[in-house]
């Protein structure tokens, strides 16, 4: 038996906005050193509290289409107008090299990801407790824009109906509850690799 050198897994989390999916990837990335974020790149103006390089790359739109042209993202999306969209060099080399990576990303995102890297996703779908447990979340958040809000209400429902595509469904009623039943889906997934690898 040939004991293989262990390839990084990709968890994909996902969630309509509010749902807690960004709180949860920052919760998991602190508390496992071997996970990476990865930080997409947008044409979307920073929020106030956002940094450049940390939360997103934020580029231009004649970059962004430039690095599109040339083939280099592994997913990309266009939403309320702006363009967002992974690297996909820096994700294959370290994955080769055993670390995993964290995605916060939509449906439409996760799909071209399957397509490319089917066999290295743990995808993980985060549903609120409910649609106006949703709304009040968003509400709180600084989107004071009320037909801003209401946008989001309506993709959030779109968004919903692909939570069977997902192979894992965890409901985020409360954070810390939610961050364990990941953690275990990590632990669970890791150990298939690992047995994967052993026997092939």
């Amino acid at each position: 038996m040939i004991l293989k050198s262990k390839r990084g897994l990709i968890l994909i989390l996902s969630s309509p906005s509010g749902a807690g999916k960004t709180t949860l990837a920052k919760k998991i990335e602190r508390s496992d050193r071997n996970f990476k974020i990865s930080v997409s790149y947008t044409t979307r103006t920073p929020r106030t509290n956002e940094v450049d390089g940390v939360d997103y790359n934020f580029i231009t739109i004649k970059k962004f289409q430039e690095l599109a042209s040339q083939d280099k993202f592994l997913e990309q999306a266009k939403v309320f107008g702006n363009y967002y969209a992974t690297l996909k060099g820096p994700i294959e080399d370290n994955l080769a090299k055993g670390i995993d990576y964290l995605f916060d990303i939509d449906w439409q995102g996760t799909e071209q990801v399957k397509k490319i890297m089917p066999s290295d996703i743990v995808s993980v779908f985060i549903l609120p407790p409910s649609i106006n447990d949703l709304e009040s979340r968003l509400k709180k958040r600084d989107e004071k824009n009320k037909e801003l809000i209401n946008q989001r209400m309506k993709m959030a429902k779109d968004e919903i109906k692909h939570w069977k595509d997902y192979k894992y469904i965890v409901v985020n009623k409360d954070v810390e509850n939610c961050f364990e039943q990941i953690t275990k889906i990590i632990k669970i997934e890791r150990e298939l690799r690992s047995t994967f690898n052993q026997i092939n």
